[in-house]
């Protein structure tokens, strides 16, 4: 009776937040409230999106059609003139949307417009220091032979500031991440915005209101059988639950919650806490690798969930991915394409090999970006939010690098997962 009382005042203190946290909306996102968008100029595009809107029961009339460029990569130009107008005409007569997902042969990826006048004259006096200071260091080395301690120091400063400076005007961005803000007029694009709804900023001033961001994901992958079954895959895991085990790949010793902890070894802390929070409430399966070297070859049968680090661009094939399975891995280039036949990188080899969701980037993130595996995985299994909402509410950044690529309607039903 006890264990009872214990989880119904947990679903209550949830239900509360989720209420709080998206007024509302407090429900688990709807067919009716995802907008669909195709490309008229990209093959099996249009098609694809009426397949997944009748499957899933989404009205024909949330459909908005772009006709642009069926690369990866479009530019700044192309993305402002011929993504925005078309959809926030549909926003505006239908304030309902909350989702937006893309299809298969939608741009993957947005170039940046180039740097300003001002930033280029502020990188340029940089550049300018950094001549001056290894200059300096060249005279001394040729009189002495023996550089100036503080001259090296100098020099060892210039180019940092010079390195952050590049970080901070950054504006490459996934396209789905930039059409999360498709409803606010104007913002900067240098580097990253907080998302208001990520829990680690529910206290903060973000400067984004929550009415201005729309959840967003992709149905895509190297080819059109690809997404096919992903749509597939993840209806037939919700009506027969999904099966398998959840396979956490941390590099060291959980240090325990006591440390406050920064960069990779806050992410490694935390794929510790998913794993061990799933473990506790026997959701699922549980196996923790958390020795130096990753899960290798085979090493993973009946694959349901996944994350792990650091491999960069190099899918290692250690897993056996079961139907509806969701997972991604931490490193920085692994969405930078689902289509070159060659590419190693984690979101398209996982996708090639049956997996039903994943997340990664489109070029450097930092690790801070990514979405924060207890979060994530906790909601996501609980059941209550879908694929969609798990993820803006782990997504620390908007209008930056990542992407989610999987049915945002999908809702996770453990019930026949192998459970110790």
């Amino acid at each position: 009776m006890r264990v009872e009382i214990q989880q119904v005042m947990k679903n209550c203190i949830l239900i509360i937040f989720l209420i709080s946290f998206f007024c509302s909306n407090a429900s688990a996102l709807k067919p009716e409230e995802v907008l669909v968008v195709a490309n008229l100029n990209a093959a099996k595009s249009k098609g694809l999106a009426r397949y997944y809107m009748k499957l899933r029961q989404v009205p024909k009339k949330n459909l908005v059609l772009l006709f642009m460029t069926d690369k990866e990569t479009c530019t700044r130009d192309e993305y402002s003139e011929k993504a925005i107008p078309p959809i926030r005409r549909f926003l505006d007569k239908n304030n309902h949307i909350r989702a937006i997902v893309t299809i298969f042969g939608v741009p993957l990826r947005i170039s940046s417009p180039g740097r300003t006048k001002s930033e280029e004259t502020k990188l340029d006096q940089f550049e300018k220091e950094r001549q001056k200071i290894e200059n300096q260091l060249f005279q001394d080395e040729t009189i002495d032979k023996q550089p100036i301690k503080g001259e090296s120091e100098k020099l060892s400063k210039i180019k940092k500031t010079i390195s952050d400076y590049k970080k901070t005007i950054d504006k490459v961005a996934s396209f789905d991440s930039e059409l999360s803000l498709v409803k606010k007029e104007h913002y900067d694009l240098n580097m990253w915005l907080p998302n208001p709804y990520y829990i680690g900023f529910r206290n903060q001033d973000t400067k984004i209101k929550r009415s201005e961001v729309l959840m967003t994901s992709r149905l895509d992958g190297a080819n059109a059988e690809i997404v096919k079954r992903i749509i597939n895959d993840s209806i037939e895991a919700e009506k027969e639950g999904l099966k398998g085990s959840a396979y956490f790949d941390a590099r060291w010793k959980d240090p325990g919650s006591e440390k406050k902890l920064s960069g990779y070894a806050f992410y490694d802390r935390s794929i510790h806490g998913a794993s061990q929070l799933l473990l506790k409430d026997n959701r699922i399966n549980v196996v923790l690798n958390d020795e130096n070297a990753l899960f290798q070859k085979d090493q993973c049968p009946d694959a349901a969930l996944y994350c792990g680090w650091y491999s960069l661009a190099k899918y290692i094939d250690a897993f056996k991915w079961t139907k509806g399975s969701v997972g991604y891995h931490i490193a920085s280039a692994e969405c930078t394409t689902l289509k070159r036949e060659q590419s190693q990188v984690w979101c398209k080899k996982m996708l090639d090999n049956g997996i039903a969701a994943t997340i990664g980037p489109v070029g450097e993130p930092y690790v801070q970006a990514f979405p924060v595996p207890r979060i994530f995985f906790n909601f996501l299994t609980e059941g209550y939010l879908t694929l969609a909402e798990s993820y803006i509410i782990s997504l620390p950044y908007l209008s930056w690098k990542m992407v989610l690529v999987g049915d945002p309607l999908y809702k996770l039903n453990l019930a026949g997962s192998s459970k110790l």
